[in-house]
C-alpha cells in the first residue's frame, strides 16, 4: 500500500515539473513514507526523520514531509517532536504537500495535475479498498488507515485502462483486506465482480490481488479466479497462528479447521493455485505446544511462500493495552528459525517438481546481471540465456526451467522465441 501511495505522489510531483533524485542531499522535496505495522518499522522511521534534521537546518528551503501510517488524525505531538518537518500527510493524503510545493513554485496544482496513477512500469499496484474493519488485537492498521472504504469499480477499471495504455502489463489490486471489497458500495459488488471488470481491459496481460482474509474469501471470488484468463492463480491467505486459542486471542474470527476447509475449497476450485501466507510466532501467551500447531499447519498445507515474523508489542493496539508480551525474545527467535527451516524444506520440494517444465514468464526487469520475471503462480524466474543488454522488459516469454531453489527458478527461453523478439 505504501509503494502504491508513493507512486501516486511521484506522479503528481512529476506533473508539477519535479523529477526524482538519488539522495536526500540533492532533493528540493523529501518525502518519508512511513510504515508502522511493527514497532521496529516505526523505530526506523524515527531514525530517518531525525537524520533529516541537519539537512533541513543547512537548507531551510528544503521541503520535508512525513507521510503514511505514522501520521494519525491528530498531528500535534508529531509537530512538537519534529518542528523541522513542513507537512504531515495521512495515507492517501497528498494535497497539503502539493499545495505547499505549488506555492513555492508559483503554480496552482489543480491546474497542472491529471489522474494520480502509478509511474508506468511493467507491473504496478492499484489500491481498491483503504482501511480495515477487522481490528485484530496485534494490528495497528485500522487505527492509522481507518475503516474500510472501497473505490467504485468504474474508477478502478478506468485506472487499469490508463495504466495499460501507458505500457503496464500487470496490475495487483491492493487492500488490507481485498476480499471485503465492495461491501460499502451501492449494490454491494465484490472482488469477483471487480476482477471481471479489470480482466476485460485491453492490453493488460495479468491481474493479481493482495491481501486476503479467510473469513471473506468467498466462493464467488474463488470461481472468478478460476474462470478469468488474466487473473493469476496465486492467493495470499494469512492464517497468523495454528492454535485455536491463539487465533481467538488475536481476534482472527476463524479456527484451524475453518482455515483448512477454506484451503480445500480454494484448491478444489483452482487446482493449479499457488498459496502464500503470513504467520506471527511468539504472540502473547503462545506456548510451545501451540506453536507446534502452527508448524503442523505449514507441514499439512505446504505453502509456496510464507512471510513470518516474531511478535513485538505494537503501541496503540488491543494487545498492547490488554495483554502481556510474555514469550521470551530468544524463544521467539528459535520458533522463527524452526518455522523458516521447515518452510525452506517445503518450498524446495514444491519448486523441485517444476524442473524441466515450461511456463509463461512476464519479464519485469534486471537483477544481479540477469533478466527476471514471474510466472502466473508468482514464482520468481531468472533468465539464463539472454544477454542483460538485450531489451526484454515487458515481454511475455516461455521459459524452460533448468534449475530450482526454495526461493526462485532459473531457465532458458526457447531459441525460436528469441528469434522473433517475443
Amino acid at each position: 500500500m505504501n509503494v502504491a501511495d508513493s507512486e501516486r505522489l511521484e506522479s503528481a510531483l512529476g506533473q508539477m515539473g519535479l523529477s526524482p533524485k538519488s539522495s536526500p542531499q540533492e532533493a528540493d522535496v523529501i518525502v518519508l513514507n512511513s510504515c508502522v505495522v511493527r514497532q521496529s518499522a516505526e523505530d526506523k522511521v524515527i531514525g530517518m526523520v531525525t537524520h533529516l534534521k541537519p539537512l533541513k537546518q543547512e537548507n531551510p528551503d528544503k521541503v520535508v514531509a512525513l507521510m503514511g501510517c505514522m501520521v494519525g488524525p491528530k498531528t500535534d505531538a508529531l509537530e512538537q517532536r519534529y518542528p523541522y518537518v513542513d507537512v504531515f500527510l495521512r495515507p492517501q493524503q497528498y494535497q497539503p504537500l502539493l499545495d505547499l510545493v505549488g506555492e513555492r513554485m508559483g503554480i496552482d496544482p489543480e491546474g497542472c495535475i491529471g489522474p494520480l496513477v502509478a509511474t508506468p512500469d511493467v507491473a504496478t499496484y492499484i489500491p481498491i479498498i483503504h482501511g480495515c474493519d477487522k481490528f485484530c488485537t496485534f494490528c495497528i492498521i485500522p487505527y492509522r488507515r481507518g475503516r474500510e472504504v472501497s473505490r467504485p469499480i468504474e474508477d478502478i477499471v478506468r485506472e487499469a485502462e490508463l495504466l495499460a495504455n501507458r505500457g503496464v502489463k500487470e496490475v495487483t489490486l491492493l487492500g488490507q483486506n481485498v476480499d471485503s471489497y465492495g461491501h460499502d458500495l451501492p449494490g454491494a459488488p465484490d472482488l469477483g465482480d471487480l476482477l471481471a471488470g479489470v480482466n476485460a481491459v485491453d492490453k493488460l496481460q495479468r491481474v493479481r490481488f493482495l491481501t486476503s482474509h479467510p473469513n471473506d474469501m468467498s466462493e464467488h471470488i474463488i470461481d472468478s479466479v478460476a474462470a478469468l484468463d488474466k487473473v493469476c492463480e496465486h492467493i495470499n491467505l494469512p492464517f497468523q497462528a495454528g492454535d485455536d486459542i491463539v487465533l481467538d486471542i488475536m481476534r482472527r474470527g476463524y479456527t484451524n479447521d475453518d482455515y483448512r476447509r477454506k484451503i480445500e475449497q480454494i484448491r478444489k476450485g483452482i487446482p493449479n493455485v499457488s498459496l502464500a501466507t503470513d504467520v506471527i510466532v511468539g504472540f502473547c501467551g503462545e506456548t510451545d505446544a501451540q506453536f507446534q500447531e502452527t508448524l503442523k499447519l505449514l507441514q499439512d498445507i505446504r505453502f509456496d511462500k510464507v512471510h513470518a515474523a516474531a511478535y513485538s508489542t505494537r503501541e496503540g493496539t488491543i494487545a498492547a493495552r490488554n495483554m502481556v508480551d510474555d514469550v521470551p525474545h530468544d524463544e521467539k527467535q528459535a520458533r522463527l528459525k524452526a518455522l523458516e527451516a521447515l518452510q525452506e524444506q517445503i518450498a524446495t520440494g514444491i519448486n523441485a517438481k517444476l524442473l524441466g517444465q515450461e511456463m509463461d514468464v512476464l519479464i519485469e526487469g534486471r537483477k544481479r546481471g540477469r533478466w527476471f520475471g514471474r510466472n502466473r503462480n508468482d514464482k520468481l524466474v531468472f533468465i539464463e540465456n539472454v544477454d542483460v543488454d538485450t531489451e526484454m522488459s515487458g515481454k511475455m516469454v516461455q521459459v524452460s526451467i533448468n534449475k530450482t531453489s526454495p526461493w526462485s527458478l532459473q531457465g532458458s527461453i526457447a531459441a525460436a522465441v528469441l528469434a522473433v523478439g517475443d
